[in-house]
């Protein structure tokens, strides 16, 4: 290691694995928790989306910004700002008395993420020697996919021990010991040849998604022809087709249009939409499916996923080396084809069966084909364009697989409302529930898998309004893996089409 390696590199890679780690647990905890905070803040299954959603959408719109912020103004304080916003956010999430508290405490959360996780990457470029840098990226890459790993199995022990709130509670004393090394190991540093801000680029992209988002997860409980439905999607459209009409024309744009004309860049940018688009649905609709309609225990449900974070963390490395061997092209052709063949056994095992026959094939088959992708995937990315843009190039890619989360979880709850509530329909008139009961459930639909059987229910109609619940969950939930496995497919084609074998930088 480089003599400033050896005095200051370790803790530096200290920091920022445990800063980002914040940033990437969460978004695997949160999953986890979020079937029994529903219930507890009594949400309907869109505001358990935008709990979802509003971190995304934060993080999608800004996370371009913080690490040009952190270039300009200081990778050191940016880096901290996004650790002190990610904490605060962080308590007012775990004391959140109700639902919007919590909507409104993740978007903060997003926001500090896009400070924290670019900003962490740029400490680690700026304080490593080019020799040692490639080494210390591989330490936080491999360090913090353990984290992620980790974080299912974690946050379902602590909401079923302890609480959901405890899953935010336990961002605040790793939050502590980053800013402490921060203000005391690490230097500040920035670059010479940070560009101007683009804000207007900025502020398009997070209304026209935000607008697009909020149609999208109103459109089912308001209706199409509802203003808060088509009038935001349009809104959203609009905006964003000003986007790109803006970017075009700055002289320091967000996200930079040529290098879409790069036809590799372009294919492995659409595999990314399609497939973390895919895998973002079948993570949020999963744990619902596991816990309210196969009644898994919080700590079961996260363990149930921790075998698919297990193979992409471990074998993303040697699927690197094989495409290197051998070429990009087939691992992304081939990566989600299998993860495809994943979806389609989540869509198909048995409610009833046990876990090893219904779920674990289906989630092994998923965890290697994306663990085929994960690597070669972002090699394909930076080695398509010139090594001046490299940093541009990864940014993209990074905001690209975070639009498709954001976009996914939005499309996938239209397809699994319908699902849900044309199964409970079929179900409840064989059950030959009354109309006055079915008439004072109405109500309850929104809330998805959460819906309780109304006071005036008897006996009988409860329990039959019980079991078509959770079957309708298991029918809405088969939608959502089909579904995901299409986009899989479709990213697989992108693969074939587009991507070539290109230098390495």
């Amino acid at each position: 290691m480089s003599k400033l390696s050896a005095s200051k590199g370790r803790w530096i890679l200290a920091a920022t694995i445990l800063g980002s780690s914040m940033a990437f647990i969460d978004g695997t905890v949160v999953n986890v928790a979020l079937p029994v905070l529903q219930g507890s803040l009594d949400a309907s299954l869109a505001s358990a989306q935008w709990i979802v959603e509003a971190y995304s959408l934060a993080l999608s719109s800004l996370v371009l910004v913080g690490g040009s912020l952190a270039d300009r103004f200081g990778r050191r304080r940016i880096f901290s700002i996004g650790t002190v916003v990610f904490a605060a956010s962080s308590l007012a999430c775990a004391l959140s008395p109700n639902v919007v508290w919590a909507i409104v405490s993740r978007g903060v959360q997003g926001i500090g993420a896009a400070l924290l996780v670019p900003s962490s990457l740029a400490l680690l470029s700026a304080a490593f020697s080019e020799h040692d840098r490639g080494r210390a990226v591989g330490t936080w890459s491999a360090l913090t996919a353990v984290a992620t790993a980790i974080g299912p199995a974690l946050g379902g022990w602590l909401v079923q021990a302890v609480s959901w709130r405890a899953v935010f509670f336990l961002n605040l004393p790793i939050a502590a010991a980053v800013l402490v090394i921060a203000s005391t190991k690490i230097g500040e540093s920035r670059s010479p040849s940070a560009t101007r801000l683009d804000w207007p680029g900025t502020l398009l992209a997070t209304f026209g998604l935000g607008a697009l988002v909020y149609g999208l997860i109103e459109a089912p409980t308001a209706g199409w022809g509802d203003p808060r439905a088509f009038g935001s999607v349009s809104a959203g459209v609009a905006a964003l087709a000003a986007f790109l009409l803006v970017e075009r024309r700055s002289r320091a744009p967000m996200v930079s249009p040529r290098l879409f004309r790069i036809r590799t860049f372009t294919a492995a940018n659409l595999l990314t939409f399609f497939l973390y688009a895919a895998l973002s649905a079948a993570l949020f609709y999963l744990p619902f499916e596991l816990i309210q309609s196969r009644g898994y225990s919080p700590s079961a449900a996260g363990a149930a996923i921790f075998p698919l974070i297990v193979l992409v963390s471990v074998l993303s490395r040697p699927a690197g080396m094989l495409a290197d061997r051998i070429g990009p092209r087939v691992p992304l052709t081939v990566g989600p084809l299998v993860a495809a063949g994943g979806y389609a056994l989540l869509a198909v095992g048995r409610a009833d069966a046990p876990y090893a026959v219904a779920l674990l094939p289906g989630l092994v088959l998923l965890g290697l084909g994306m663990a085929f992708v994960v690597a070669p995937l972002t090699a394909t990315v930076l080695n398509a364009v010139g090594s001046d843009e490299a940093g541009a190039a990864s940014g993209i890619n990074n905001a690209v697989a975070r639009v498709a989360a954001l976009l996914a979880i939005a499309v996938f709850g239209i397809l699994a409302a319908s699902a849900f509530n044309r199964s409970l329909d079929r179900r409840l008139d064989a059950a030959a529930v009354s109309p006055a009961v079915r008439s004072a459930l109405a109500p309850e639909r929104a809330k998805g898998g959460a819906l309780k059987p109304p006071a005036g229910a008897s006996e009988t109609e409860s329990r039959a309004i019980t079991s078509a619940t959770r079957a309708s969950l298991d029918a809405a939930f088969r939608v959502v893996a089909l579904g995901s496995g299409v986009l899989a497919l479709l990213a697989s084609g992108c693969a074939a089409w587009g991507v070539r074998r290109v230098k390495s930088l």
